[in-house]
């Protein structure tokens, strides 16, 4: 009997209920054995913090407080399944805002300790990158190119779970880059989709520098790129001319791809990568995905990116992640920090 109890139990799906508040998205998801999404609730606070021209942590954490019980509710529901069929509860550790990161980890400690069920702390980067996973199952070795606002980095997938970061930004990220270039220029926040449609568009391009760094480097560079955006619209400007936006856009634009492109495509042949993965929220841009598709095609190297809804934070991709750590075991106590600052590489499974 004993032994038929645990032949039923091992043969049940691992659904894991995922949490993540990292910025200003409010989310919750249930996510069968790390590829099948039984359920993705995310609540957005861009329409809250646009009126700022950017997220206000205060701000972003109180509406975490406001939303989260309602989101984990709603996504239960939608997954068609009751709370006690909860195999284990994950929750983004970091990095992110400490504010809005403990407003899901009080959460997620909660529901783990009343269900009696495992807590599993999960690397928002590695979210993202797992989110793959769900347009395709992943090779070893892969090469990740994680662009979002908070971070631009050349990250190696030796293993699955296990990461090697071999290339990241000196400076701003090149989401943070977008948004910077896009309030000079007058745009919404955020400002990102509104310089790729601009620039998808335009007829012509101001021509910027390239950051190529030491001939070796795999690292990134855009606040020189920014200032050099910034510094022609003043030129301009003292000229008594006006700089078209879109021709502004599509230049800025241009050098961001051609750095970011060139770098992932050689980390990929130096490196051996079977796959390439874009991963964060500028993997949702149509210019990068466009150029990104074209090199690897003439490199026949699979290029693998979410869908448009997986770009952006949300819980599904952090159940994602948490599956390795379900497999393998690997659990976190009660005693688990919110960390504004958290390693991907010390995150990677053991």
């Amino acid at each position: 009997m004993i032994e038929e109890n645990k032949q039923q139990e091992s043969a049940r799906p691992c659904l894991i209920l995922a949490i993540e508040t990292s910025c200003d998205e409010t989310s919750a998801a249930v996510v069968e054995d790390g590829r099948i999404i039984r359920s993705n609730i995310i609540s957005s606070q861009i329409e809250t913090h646009k009126k700022f021209g950017g997220v206000v942590p205060e701000v972003a954490s109180r509406q975490h407080v406001e939303s989260i019980t309602r989101i984990i509710e709603e996504a239960v529901e939608q997954a068609g399944i009751a709370l006690e069929d909860i195999s284990a509860v994950a929750v983004t550790q970091g990095p992110g805002l400490v504010g809005s990161l403990l407003v899901g980890l009080v959460a997620g400690k909660a529901l783990a300790c009343s269900l009696g069920v495992p807590l599993i702390g999960v690397h928002h980067i590695a979210g993202h990158i797992y989110a793959n996973r769900f347009a395709q199952e992943l090779e070893y070795p892969s090469l990740a190119l994680v662009v979002s606002g908070g971070h631009t980095e050349l990250v190696v997938l030796e293993a699955p779970g296990k990461f090697k970061i071999i290339g990241r930004t000196r400076d701003d990220a090149v989401g943070e880059a977008y948004d910077k270039v896009a309030r000079a220029l007058g745009l919404p926040y955020p400002g990102g989709p509104h310089m790729d449609r601009l620039a998808l568009s335009a007829d012509g391009a101001v021509q910027l520098p390239r950051a190529w760094l030491e001939p070796d480097s795999y690292d990134f560079s855009f606040s020189g790129l920014k200032s050099a955006v910034l510094a022609a619209l003043n030129s301009a400007r003292m000229k008594g001319l006006d700089l078209a936006a879109d021709h502004v856009a599509r230049g800025f634009q241009d050098s961001v791809i051609d750095v970011v492109t060139e770098k992932a495509m050689r980390a990929a042949r130096a490196y051996g990568a079977k796959q390439l993965l874009l991963a964060g929220g500028v993997a949702a841009n149509k210019g990068l995905r466009q150029a990104l598709g074209a090199r690897c095609g003439k490199a026949r190297l699979p290029l693998i990116a979410p869908s448009l809804e997986l770009c952006t934070d949300n819980a599904a991709m952090i159940g994602a992640a948490a599956y390795l750590k379900w497999e393998r075991g690997e659990f976190a106590s009660q005693t688990l920090k919110a960390e504004a600052v958290l390693s991907l590489e010390d995150w990677s499974v053991q």
